[in-house]
């Protein structure tokens, strides 16, 4: 009897439980059992690269004898003409719109149509190639689980968007935290910026909770023992993994290798040139190696070092991957292309380092977290000796911390600069408060800012960390700003060459006069010292006949791009690494001069006049 009374309350606990996170998420996502046919598109979602368009128009639902089909109207000389049309797919319900030959030089309107019942709209905006700034506003870890902060409304920040009007958004994964409903919260997430995401091109790349994991370390695309991902791979049915792709980046520019990975799971890493930019989009998730049979556990877990005094040097084991050859190979290719660029950027779901010290309760240390791209260091130095190459600032979220970094691989500061925007909303916190202080401090800066060591060893500057601001530490009680959740903003001064990261917190209007960023930002970089050489070998110094032309360097033994930039004005003196014979390329396209087995000295004091 007493084991069936203990039974018999389980269950009716049960039930309670049941019933309260039913309720609770019908409050979260508010969606009705039946949408109104009028309401029945979601949002949408596109990008406009190389006068292409491309349109993914969510929709809830279909229900009873609806048709399974879309419409793409354009509105020409006021009135609405028919484009194109499209299958809505099961069970994403998503349709997508591709158009050719784009005329992007004015802003146009655009709708989808559903059963002629059925309208969303929205505008195509005009390159904004001529502006001298280029704003982007970047996102990452979107949880609306009330006990993250997330049950609050979004609408502080969509508000501060349509004031900014920024050029770009940037979503940079973790949409979705539910780890089995994916459409459902990702129409949530999507009724929360769609007044926003309708009239601004728009990036959004999943990551591990996106796609149904606690973390993820792709591997190529292998099966997953468990949703902890540390066997490497994915654990949900590919089905699902696709399904999610398609409705977070069928809308970005075609893929730069289309070729699915194992067990065919779909890629979608690639570029976007808008706005007198050139972002590469990444996947560095998805070729990384697993941990399990790859590294040796130190300690109670095997995604973590959590004892002090461990030689991380043990970890970066020879075949360890992190991009994989595939982007690597992107990536190079990328780093040449300056077609209607004058900056490029790279975005990510992660920055490449470890840059935290406590995580989850303040007082407990991760002394090396290998789910951080610091993890493998050497796939991460080859990653970087890659994206420094076109000077590119980095941006991405997934750390829940907020960050600026200077990267090194032989040097401090010899890499780029990375944003880490902190979580939107999310309940695991992080700290960035070495007990150590720094190998070189920098003068003005807080004591945790300067030169370190991350947990892999990898060289890293500190010059701006959100850290959560409760007053007892704790990641458990407070919501929000005392977490340090937020957003971020880039501005890109084409004509200055310059990149400027802001770090703003919940609930404040960033255009107020008197509204100041987290402490530490605005931090604003020159684009030039994302590939800083201080020990290095000079090349003649270039004077050009027409200004702001691209300048590659090449090594003539070979032809490995060592560098390549669109310069400002009309004169450059780049340098190399190492000594030896260069090939200087300057201009692009058919109008390219080529200089060969010019040789790069200490102290060079020759000049090359260049007339195009």
């Amino acid at each position: 009897m007493k084991t069936f009374s203990m039974r018999l309350i389980c269950v009716i606990i049960g039930v309670i439980f049941f019933q309260t996170v039913s309720a609770q998420r019908e409050e979260i996502l508010k969606l009705p059992e039946n949408i109104k046919p009028k309401d029945r598109i979601a949002f949408a979602l596109y990008t406009v690269h190389e006068n292409t368009v491309k349109i993914t128009a969510q929709f809830y639902p279909i229900h009873n004898m609806e048709p399974f089909e879309a419409i793409l109207e354009i509105k020409e000389n006021g009135k609405w003409m028919v484009k194109k049309t499209s299958d809505i797919l099961y069970p994403g319900y998503t349709a997508h719109f591709r158009i050719d030959n784009w005329d992007d030089t004015k802003d146009q309107q655009y709708r989808v149509v559903h059963n002629r019942k059925a309208f969303f709209d929205g505008i195509i905006k005009k390159n904004p190639k001529n502006k001298e700034n280029f704003v982007m506003a970047s996102f990452s870890c979107m949880s609306i689980y009330p006990k993250h902060g997330g049950q609050e409304s979004t609408d502080d920040i969509v508000e501060n968007l349509k004031k900014l009007n920024p050029d770009l958004l940037f979503f940079a994964g973790d949409q979705v935290y539910d780890h089995s409903q994916h459409y459902l919260y990702w129409l949530e997430f999507g009724r929360r910026f769609r007044d926003v995401m309708r009239n601004t091109p728009t990036i959004t790349i999943p990551d591990d909770h996106d796609i149904g994991q606690a973390n993820i370390w792709g591997a190529g695309g292998k099966k997953a023992t468990a949703r902890n991902g540390m066997s490497g791979g994915y654990y949900m049915p590919v089905a699902y993994v696709n399904e999610v792709q398609r409705a977070q980046t069928w809308h970005l520019p075609d893929a730069y290798d289309p070729t699915p990975i194992e067990r065919g799971i779909t890629v979608y890493y690639t570029d976007l040139k808008w706005g007198g930019m050139s972002f590469a989009i990444l996947e560095d998730r998805k070729f990384k190696s697993g941990l399990e049979g790859v590294i040796e556990q130190v300690g109670p877990q095997l995604d973590a070092v959590l004892i002090p005094g461990v030689d991380p040097k043990q970890f970066d084991v020879e075949g360890a991957t992190l991009l994989g050859e595939r982007q690597l190979k992107f990536l190079e290719d990328w780093t040449t292309d300056w077609k209607d660029a004058s900056m490029k950027s790279v975005l990510s779901q992660t920055i490449f380092t470890y840059a935290s010290t406590y995580s989850g309760v303040y007082g407990k240390q991760v002394y090396a977290d290998f789910d951080t791209n610091g993890w493998p260091q050497t796939g991460r130095n080859k990653a970087l000796a890659v994206i420094r190459k076109s000077f590119s600032t980095m941006v991405a979220g997934d750390q829940h911390l907020g960050s600026v970094i200077r990267h090194g691989i032989d040097d401090w500061g010899d890499a780029g600069y990375s944003f880490a925007t902190p979580a939107v909303a999310s309940y695991w916190v992080r700290w960035w408060e070495p007990k150590q202080p720094a190998i070189k401090s920098i003068k003005g800066k807080p004591s945790y800012c300067g030169d370190y060591l991350d947990g892999f060893d990898n060289k890293i500057t500190m010059l701006a960390a959100a850290n959560p601001i409760s007053a007892d530490k704790s990641s458990k009680t407070e919501l929000l700003n005392s977490r340090g959740a937020g957003w971020g903003i880039v501005r890109y001064n084409k004509k200055e060459r310059t990149t400027t990261f802001e770090c703003w917190e919940r609930n404040v209007d960033v255009t107020a006069p008197d509204s100041k960023p987290y402490e530490g930002w605005p931090i604003t970089v020159n684009q030039l010292d994302n590939f800083n050489i201080k020990k290095g070998y000079q090349l003649p110094k270039l004077t050009i006949s027409k200004e702001n032309q691209v300048v590659t360097i090449r090594k003539s033994s070979d032809r490995a791009v060592i560098s390549s930039i669109r310069i400002k004005g009309i004169s450059i003196q780049p340098k190399v690494l190492t000594e030896g014979n260069y090939t200087v390329e300057i201009g692009e396209g058919d109008n390219k001069q080529l200089f060969y087995n010019v040789k790069a000295l200490k102290k060079n004091k020759n000049k090359l006049a260049v007339s195009l």
